[in-house]
This record gives structure tokens, sequence and C-alpha cells, in this order.
């Protein structure tokens, strides 16, 4: 397979990130002399799917505005003259600008030093550069908050005591024992700053587990048959239809009350949070009588560059937060070291369109899908030299079933004893449905440490004023 970097200098455009096609170059295949089959690539047929700063639409032209960046024929960029560039990235992670000896040097420094891991929410914290399992002893509610603010969470739903051998071998060792010391009560209090003893064994043969939120489940969904593959109210709560100038473009899922999870994709070039709308509880294309929430700001992974593949991972934060009803739910984000086996079979939805090329669906659609080992998706004629450890494919090598344009940022949600969890965001892939061509899903388990250092930042920088869900 071709190097993407070398198809860009031929062809002169991006090697993008999204699922349908134009992310791994177009090709033909021909008989070569009778001797089977010959992928060959046509750069002509290359289709510009990512979004570069030259397809930024002007935000005076509303015509411009309604081009999708995912389709190749309304993401060709626009003449110099005729685009507006804002004069800096409305949601860049970097600095534009050094600060001089004059200017307020914000020294909040988050950095994530409590994690949930393994299947039971195991509570680990960072000290000393050591992940170290929390014993149950001496733990207390004022310390549950205290670890789900730190997560980035307004309140914790409960905590609970495991035995020690219950838990994965890996949490089973660098345990530690945490009190409250006499931290002034005005301070936020900070787990990794708490008196910590550690330890060989705990006290109690008990270590902590924590849940900071209610999620994954589908509390009015009744499971009865459809036809074909279409979604009925509940069935994924989670789901969120993204619209840029009153169109849907993108997916997404709600992993809180405050915070949807999509593709950086979607996104880049694009980012005026109040060009946006996010809908929930939402079955059918147009939207009515479901919540329509605004956007305040809107954040991509740092290291995301349009002609990459990798880091394909963006979060919106709502002006208001959710009302969470049985038919709008978040969905639970993996923990630390969760594994999902190969073969499992999981679940993506979507408005996206129903055959490669094809218009955007009305209904939301879904299908249930197999993961696919990272060996599997990478063998020469699959996706060979393409697939990170940031990424997890899903699907059928035979074709058949997939996601497609429209989809991009919806939800990888596999069912993991009862509880729904986001394994993936749809990010990728060549065409729709395509022999050895599967879709390819942001692996959120790679990108944990981003998403809490992005909602921690925020609640140290922007508090909450309310109480609920987070």
């Amino acid at each position: 397979m071709a190097n993407p970097e070398e198809l860009e200098s031929a062809a002169d455009v991006d090697v993008g990130a999204d699922i349908n096609g134009g992310s791994i170059p177009c090709r033909d295949t021909t008989q070569a002399d009778g001797q089977g089959t010959t992928d060959q690539i046509y750069p002509e047929k290359i289709e510009v799917v990512s979004v570069t700063e030259d397809d930024i639409p002007s935000v005076d032209t509303p015509t411009l505005l309604n081009a999708s960046p995912l389709d190749s024929s309304s993401a060709s960029p626009a003449p110099d003259d005729s685009t507006v560039k804002p004069t800096k990235d409305p949601l860049t992670e970097t600095p534009s600008a050094q600060p001089s000896l004059s200017m307020p040097v914000t020294k909040v420094q988050p950095f994530v030093t409590v994690r949930l891991s393994g299947k039971s929410s195991v509570l680990q914290v960072l000290i000393e550069g050591v992940w170290r399992t929390v014993c149950a002893e001496n733990w207390d509610s004022e310390l549950s908050l205290s670890a789900c603010k730190q997560l980035g969470y307004l309140r914790y739903v409960e905590s609970k005591a495991l035995p020690l051998s219950s838990v994965e071998q890996d949490f089973q060792s660098n345990l530690v024992s945490i009190s409250m010391n006499n931290t002034n009560v005005q301070q936020a209090i900070k787990i990794h700053n708490m008196t910590s003893f550690s330890k060989t064994q705990c006290s109690l043969g008990m270590i902590t587990t924590l849940k900071c939120i209610a999620c994954g489940s589908r509390p009015k969904f009744i499971a009865r048959i459809v036809g074909g593959n279409l979604s009925v109210e509940g069935q994924f709560p989670w789901q969120v239809s993204l619209h840029f100038q009153n169109e849907h473009l993108c997916g997404g899922s709600i992993i809180s009350s405050r915070w949807i999870l999509t593709a950086a994709h979607c996104v880049y070039g694009f980012a005026f949070p109040v060009l946006w709308n996010a809908y929930v509880g939402l079955t059918d294309q147009p939207v009515n009588a479901v919540q329509s929430l605004a956007v305040e700001k809107i954040i991509y992974h740092s290291r995301y560059r349009p002609k990459g593949l990798d880091h394909d991972i963006a979060l919106m934060k709502l002006v208001q937060p959710l009302n969470f009803n049985g038919f709008v739910e978040p969905i639970c984000l993996p923990n630390f070291g969760e594994v999902f086996e190969d073969g499992k079979m999981c679940w993506i939805s979507g408005w996206g369109a129903t055959d490669d090329g094809g218009e955007g669906s009305v209904s939301l659609h879904s299908a249930s899908v197999p993961l696919i080992s990272t060996k599997a998706c990478s063998q020469p004629e699959v996706y060979q030299g393409y697939i990170s450890p940031g990424m997890i494919c899903a699907g059928y090598l035979e074709g058949g079933t997939d996601s497609c344009q429209g989809d991009s940022g919806g939800p990888l949600a596999c069912e993991d004893s009862f509880t729904w969890k986001l394994v993936g965001a749809t990010s990728w892939g060549q065409g729709c449905a395509e022999k050895n061509k599967p879709g390819v899903y942001t692996r959120i388990t790679q990108s944990l440490t981003w998403i809490r250092l992005q909602m921690e930042r925020e609640e140290i920088l922007h508090p909450s004023a309310t109480s609920s869900d987070y």
C-alpha cells in the first residue's frame, strides 16, 4: 500500500480522517495478465474529505457554511479571494503568542492523577510517578467526591469496597491507603495530595471502586422487532446529531450532561461553537420535539492533523446541561486497562448514507458489528500500515455492514455486564461496507487521559454552578 505522504505529494490533497473512502486513496482493481488482481491507485480519483484551513467558510456567507466538510464535492478548497479566514484558530490549545512580562499567566496546570481502571472501576492514584490502587480503609464520601471532581464530574454516584483478589492482577500490587489531612476546607481537595501510605497489602484486604455518573443504561428501551435496521426511541439514548448551520453533519455520544464526544475531523476548520447545535433524543430527521442545546466550546486533540488519521477525537461542551430522562442518557466511558475481546459484537448507529456516496438517512439506523483484531485489520489486503494503537476496527471483512458518510463521530458501543460503554468513535474507512475495508474507529481507551484532562481543566477554569450529574 502506498504511503499517504507520497500520495499527498502526487495529488496535492489531504489523505484525511473521514470514514468513507477518502482516508485511504480510491482504488480500482484490475486483472494483471491473468495472474489475479492488482490494486492500482488513481490520484485523480482520490477524494478530498478532510478539512484544511483553506476550507474554513466565511461566516458572512451562509451558502458556504452549509457545505459539508465530509463531502468531496463541497470540501474542495475555495479560491483564496472568496474565503475569509479567521485571524486565529478558535480552539487552538497552544497560545498564539508568547506571553510578555506584562501579560497575566494562568498557572493552572491540571494533569491526570486519578483514574478508574479495569472492569470494576478500580480507583488508582498517581503518586511519585507510580499508579497505585487505593485501599478501602479510611476511604469516605468526601474523598469519593474529590476523586470524581478530579475526573471532571461534579458528584459521585457510589463507592464500593471489593476484595483485592477479585480485580485484575495488574491492580493487585502497588497499593496505597489515603486519609484526610488538615487541608484548608476552603481549598479544593486533591486526592494525590492527601496523606498516603504505600502498602503491599490492604489492612482489610479490600480496595476502592468508584462510580461518578449513572451511565450506560437504556431505561426506556423496549426490545421489539422493527423493519430492517431502523432504531427505535430509547435504543441508543446517548446518540447525538450534531448540526452545523441547521444541517446534520456528524454524530456524537453523550458522556456527561455537559460533554459530547465526536471526531476531530468533524470540527476541524469549522470550530465555531455558535454555528453548531446538538440534538438528542432523536430518531428521525428533521428535528422536532427533541432537546436542542447550543455549544459553548469545541476542543479537538492538539495532535490531530487533517493529513493524518490519528488522534481523531474532539469534545463539545454544551452551554446548558442535558436532562436525562430515559430517552436521553450518557454512555459510560471505558476504564483504563479495560479490554474488549476480538469478535465481541457491538453496535454502530447514525444518520449516515446507506450506501457509499448516497444521501444521509432521515431515520436513525443501527447495525451490530464484531470487533476486529489489530492484526487482522493490518493485513496487506486490509489496511496495512494505517492502523495505530489509537484505532480499533469493527465490521465484516466480507463487507455488507458498515458506517458511512454522515456517521462520523458517532458511537461504537459495546454492552458489558448490562452496561453500555463507548469503545470507539466513527473515524475513517475506505468506501462503505466494501470487502476487506471495515470501519475504523478512534479507540477510546487510548484517549482517556486526553478526555479527562479537558474535563478537569474546564472544571478548574470554569466551575459549574449546578450540582447535577456532570
